[in-house]
């Protein structure tokens, strides 16, 4: 369900650390009157502008020595010292560490250009300092982290209750609004906020911990960019919290944040709900919003067309036509025509949209109650009155709601969120619950919180929970009130459904059944041997996946392939065969999408169907397939697991064979999906197509399939072939209309990409203003559509709703299908021509189905390109996107493909971007975040398998061992530094330094390195003063490296480290019990997972195994020889390496190249066995001779 438009009422962004916080100031308002917009008659509610910020959050006793207070307003010098600086904004001491200083990438590249070898010639030199900055240029500029910017709103009709109501009504929903708001906060701080502690594994520290709440500051807004109503409240949380465990300052998880977002925002809209109905007794309903989007809560009271009145920017553009109308009329002495009119309204979508103006609420309001008056036909205030006049509502307690409601409401949950993913967290189930419990009003938010946090338990339960078990026991200190471990983030756990799991082993064991019908390898041979219909001959890859799907046997069997490799072609020459041994008719064709199923059944010539109207012919009439049949299912990663299942059960039951086609790498299911990428990734011998067909461009077709992979390089190559330009959004879509319209006017097929949907709509309206102005939309009539576009004759136009009842030629109208508008007649309907056709494909369009399911189609989504082939593409692309759509909108084009990035994200409720914004972000910095993030979801096998592997890893397991170790060593460690000869104050220095924690991990190091520490300590104390130390606690670690680095002793009396799988330093001496518990477990665990890697790294025959040869035959040797590979493993696995190589690239981390230095004396070690046994071999005579082999 979150994959829809949902109706969203709470949104995040980030705010990077320096002056970003200086938008909120922008709009207000100066004066010394009361700030609270709930007091309108103050002078704020006359004064330009928007009241001043206030404080939230239960952290703020914390700050100012207890001198801030919750709703105490916030000054500019404040907010600039917590938000720009991370410090008190009272005393301007630092909230912990100060922000990270991350270097500019001019400042990176100016670094390693320096280092370069200055003997390099001219040519050499250019090549290198290219290389570095494109590399450079690729990652951007990170910038720290200030804090996270909540944008509250309420629902679109409680705003324009609101904007036309008295001033003592607009005063209470005002106090709605804000109760709300604080309420959500609250539930924030207890069930979201969280800091990151101990050891870190990988990008983050590995125990999730409490906080003493937040610290933020809320600004209250009134009106969108347009000037419309919009009342909402933009919450900046800072990233500073403080700690339960010791009350340091430390940074918020923002992780959790991201996570729980939509949830928020469906609880922040019923809570809201709740309080306007305690208010006022208003009643609530549903209303649809078209095709893919959630339908939207709105007070029944308040109609629609009153909401959409404050909901478009079609009022400036009324405004710029009546202008030029009045214009027209005083110059040629008559009305215009209404073909004129026309191009006046397109002539006005020109005009740039003024700028917003800062205006106070008083001027305001009185605009928006005269705009009302005219849409009620009363005066607007006495309308407010009226539905806002007091009855009694019915409230629900938490103890109204019988269990039986609660579990059923649970199932109801489970049912909605797994027909829409198939794995999910306690967040998309919170999410879910609340739309589901919106229904009801409820005493209080307390109440309301219960029932959901029931309901989600009872979700729960008919889960089937994917994450395993916790692998080791955790002391209490590392356990919450709910007894779960701080190493396992809350509401991280993945569930699934038994159905879905069910249904994914299904159909991997009919993947893997050969009982299926086939074609002899004669017949398949004569028909690959023969040129097809367009006397084109098969390519090698072709026949031979060709060959593998006939001959195979295989029930369910695939055929993968990435863009234009010719998967059409391939299943024609299929069909040919397969027709040739069992007959005309034996190959039907099914695809997830009706436009999808049409274009399969023109281009290979079979009867086909969507999956969805299939299934519902075959449960109301029986419809099913035959034996020996080929099923084709075509875009086949497009489809649901539970439809892939069905629709596999009966072909298996019939006796007939089905075939998925498609790519893994490109657009998913909107349903619960990931079965495609399952059955794929399954089989070593998949049947895939690798030879790309459709580019013009040698060049472009092995890049394609870089893309497809996610290999950063190829931004070079689409940047050395000028495919990428870059700037903001606006210009970038100016470029890719301009681009796109000289390629139009040129007769080249093309098509504009953007996964934004108002980037879509601005370049639709775009395009057809143009078309207007130029002559070829014209016409006496437009229809309006549903997004508030309109279209007339000429225009192209796509419908988004099946209707076989509308037949079109042969055909009938489908979602997807393109159309060129012959005719808007006077009632609204609308006649058009299927595109691409001349003659015998038109159909009249009713009003009601063109005013809700048609679309301008110049501009389309990724989702709507997949399957398209034109001349040239181009491709709006922003952060927002994943690999899988920027693939495909970049592959749509034979002669080229051009991406337009957008290196900045607009703000759609305020003139400018976000304060968030980061100013270095480039191109390529976009672009490579967008090619490694993967969108595709994984099945539930392959969940299964990541959560047991991600739990399970050294590097998981030995972060835990050190934050554990840390802790039961703390008092002991510092005992240890109250004896070293430091003073009083030096010792409470070191104690409480942010670099206690690394320097008592290296006493740990050193103490399995078997070092006096009682000795070593009070020497390293006396060597040199400390008057010009920042940190002494740094100092002496750094002293301590240095002095420790080997194990004690020399020779033959000096030990081994006691190192767990050569690598992770023992905790020795004396700890309680069960935090050693705690760390033998673990201990153990790191032993076995490094046998396990280094066992399967032997099995499979690793690259990176073989290079260390084989393991000595003597016991004593090859004891020696595993330790040393074990080491190697642990090291691979704590770190994640994959290269061939044993150890992959040096690192640069100090952490990493301690470890990195042992696993390399590791390798050292083998190394040296491995020659000293050459030399044994080549003493020996023949006959001494034995093999060795690896031995485990």
């Amino acid at each position: 369900m979150e994959g829809r438009w949902a109706a969203v009422t709470v949104s995040m962004r980030v705010m990077s650390a320096g002056d970003g916080y200086k938008y909120l100031l922008r709009t207000v308002a100066a004066g010394d009157g009361d700030r609270d917009l709930s007091t309108p008659l103050t002078r704020y509610y006359n004064a330009d502008g928007t009241p001043p910020g206030r404080w939230m959050g239960s952290s703020l006793t914390a700050l100012g020595r207890g001198q801030i207070h919750e709703g105490d307003e916030v000054t500019e010098a404040e907010l600039q010292l917590l938000i720009g600086m991370g410090r008190d904004p009272v005393t301007g001491e630092p909230l912990g560490r100060a922000y990270p200083a991350y270097k500019s990438a001019a400042e990176r590249v100016g670094e390693r250009v320096g280092t370069l070898d200055p003997e390099l010639g001219p040519t050499s030199r250019a090549r290198a300092v290219a290389a570095i900055e494109a590399a450079e240029s690729e990652r951007g500029t990170r910038r720290a982290v200030a804090g996270y910017d909540f944008t509250f709103s309420i629902p679109k009709s409680g705003s324009v209750l609101w904007a036309v109501a008295d001033a003592g009504t607009q005063s209470l929903i005002v106090n709605a609004h804000h109760e709300a708001v604080a309420e959500v906060i609250a539930f924030m701080e207890r069930e979201v906020a969280a800091t990151r502690a101990g050891a870190t594994p990988g990008d983050a520290a590995v125990a999730q911990v409490d906080v003493r709440g937040l610290i933020a500051t809320a600004y209250d807004h009134y009106d969108s960019r347009s000037g419309d109503p919009h009342l909402h409240t933009h919450v900046v949380i800072s990233n500073k919290v403080q700690t339960v465990l010791d009350n340091k300052w430390r940074s918020l998880d923002g992780r959790p944040l991201h996570a729980a977002t939509v949830a928020l925002s469906e609880f922040h809209e019923a809570v809201f709900a709740d309080h306007l109905t305690r208010f006022f007794g208003v009643e609530w309903e549903t209303r649809d919003r078209g095709r893919d989007r959630n339908a939207a809560w709105a007070i029944a009271k308040v109609p629609e067309q009153l909401v959409s009145e404050f909901s478009s920017r079609s009022r400036h553009i009324n405004e710029e036509k009546d202008r030029l109308i009045a214009a027209y009329t005083e110059k040629h002495g008559r009305q215009p025509s209404s073909a004129t009119i026309i191009k006046l309204r397109a002539q006005a979508t020109l005009a740039t949209r003024p700028e917003k103006e800062i205006r106070s609420l008083a001027d305001l309001t009185a605009q928006w109650r005269q705009r009302a008056g005219t849409i009620l036909g009363v005066d607007a205030t006495d309308w407010a009155r009226e539905v806002t006049a007091k009855e009694a509502p019915l409230l629900l307690r938490a103890d109204d709601v019988p269990l039986d409601v609660v579990r059923g409401l649970g199932q109801s949950v489970v049912t909605v969120v797994g027909d829409k993913r198939s794995t999910w967290r306690r967040w998309n189930l919170t999410a879910e619950a609340a739309r589901q419990t919106m229904r009801y009003r409820f005493a209080s938010t307390r109440d309301r919180e219960a029932i959901i946090g029931m309901v989600v338990d009872a979700a729960e339960a008919v889960s089937l929970r994917l994450t395993p078990p916790e692998l080791a026991s955790s002391p209490a200190v590392f356990r919450r009130s709910d007894e779960t471990s701080v190493f396992r983030p809350k509401n991280s756990t993945v569930f699934s459904s038994g159905e879905l799991l069910d249904a994914e082993e299904r159909l991997l064991q009919l993947a893997h059944t050969t009982t299926g019908p086939t074609v002899s390898l004669e017949t398949v041979e004569r028909i690959v041997r023969k040129p097809d219909r367009d006397r084109l001959v098969l390519g090698e890859d072709q026949v031979s996946a060709l060959t593998k799907i006939a001959v195979s046997g295989r029930v369910v069997d695939l055929l993968v392939g990435p863009a234009g490799a010719g998967k059409t072609t391939a299943m024609y020459a299929l069909r040919r065969a397969w027709e040739k041994e069992h007959g005309q008719g034996s190959v039907v064709g099914l695809a997830p999408s009706s436009s999808a199923a049409h274009v399969l059944a023109e281009d290979l010539g079979i009867a086909t169907e969507n999956t969805a109207k299939w299934w519902q012919n075959h449960l109301r009439e029986g419809e099913t397939f035959q034996s020996g049949q080929l099923v084709i299912v075509d875009e086949a990663s497009l489809a649901g697991t539970l439809s892939l299942d069905r629709i596999a059960q009966l072909a298996a039951e019939a006796g007939a064979k089905m075939l998925l086609v498609g790519d893994y790498a490109q657009l998913q299911a909107v349903d619960a999906g990931g079965a495609f990428g399952l059955l794929t990734h399954d089989r070593d011998d998949v049947p895939e197509l690798v030879d790309v067909h459709r580019f013009t461009h040698d060049w472009e077709k092995r890049a394609s399939l870089d893309l497809r992979h996610g290999h950063t390089e190829v931004i070079d190559t689409y940047d050395a072939h000028d495919r990428i330009a870059d700037g903001d959004t606006e210009s970038m879509v100016d470029a890719a209309y301009a681009a796109w319209r000289t390629d139009l006017v040129a007769g080249r097929a093309t098509v504009l990409v953007s996964d934004s949907n108002e980037s879509v709509t601005a370049l639709n309206n775009r395009a057809r203003t143009d078309l207007i102005l130029d002559g070829t939309v014209s016409g006496t009539r437009e229809s309006e559509l549903h997004d508030g576009t309109h279209a007339a004759c000429g225009d192209i136009v796509i419908t988004r709703r099946n209707d076989r009842r509308l037949l079109a030629g042969r055909g009938w109208v489908r979602n997807g299908d393109r159309w060129n508008v012959v005719d808007v007649r006077r009632d609204g309907s609308m006649l058009v021509r299927r595109a691409g056709s001349s003659w015998g494909t038109s159909v009249l369009l009713p009003a009601d189905y063109v005013a809700e399911h048609v679309e301008l189609g110049y501009a389309v989504t990724s989702f709507r390109a997949q399957g398209l082939t034109t001349d040239t593409a181009h491709v709006l692309v922003d952060s927002t996107m994943t690999r899988e759509t920027l693939y495909v909108a970049m592959t749509r084009g034979r002669d080229a493909n051009i991406a337009y990035v957008a290196v900045e994200t607009p703000d759609t409720s305020h003139d400018g971007p976000h304060p968030g914004q980061n100013d270095e972000v480039t191109a390529r910095s976009v672009l490579g975040g967008v090619l490694q993030h993967v969108g595709a979801e994984l099945s539930a096998h392959e969940t299964i398998a990541v959560e047991q592997e991600v739990w399970g890893t050294i590097a998981q397991l030995a972060a835990e061992y050190e934050t554990i170790a840390a802790a039961a060593q703390r008092d002991r460690w510092a005992a240890l530094v109250r004896a070293s000869g430091l003073t009083t104050e030096e010792v409470d220095e070191v104690i409480g330094s942010d670099a206690f924690g690394p320097l008592t991990a290296e006493l740990r190091r050193a103490e399995a390195n078997h070092h006096d520490l009682a000795s070593v300590l009070p020497r390293l104390v006396r060597a040199r003063g400390f008057g010009d130390a920042d940190d002494i606690a740094a100092v002496i670690r750094h002293r301590l490296i240095a002095a420790t680095a080997q194990p004690a002793g020399s020779g033959r009396s000096r030990k081994a480290a006691r190192l767990v799988a050569g690598l992770v330093p023992e905790a020795m001496g004396w700890v309680a019990d069960d935090m050693r518990q705690a760390l033998d477990e673990r201990r153990d665990l790191i032993t076995q997972r490094a046998d396990a890697v280094l066992g399967e790294a032997i099995a499979d025959g690793a690259q990176w195994i073989a290079s260390l040869g084989d393991a000595p035959a003597a016991a004593s040797g090859r004891e020696r020889w595993q330790l040393a590979a074990r080491t190697i493993a642990a090291y691979r696995d704590r770190y994640a390496v994959t290269t061939p190589s044993p150890l992959g690239l040096r690192p640069e981390a100090a952490a990493q190249r301690i470890d990195h230095a042992r696993a390399e004396a590791a390798l050292t070690e083998i190394r040296r066995m491995n020659a000293a046994a050459k030399v044994a071999q080549s003493h020996r005579g023949p006959s001494e001779r034995t093999s060795e082999g690896r031995v485990l």
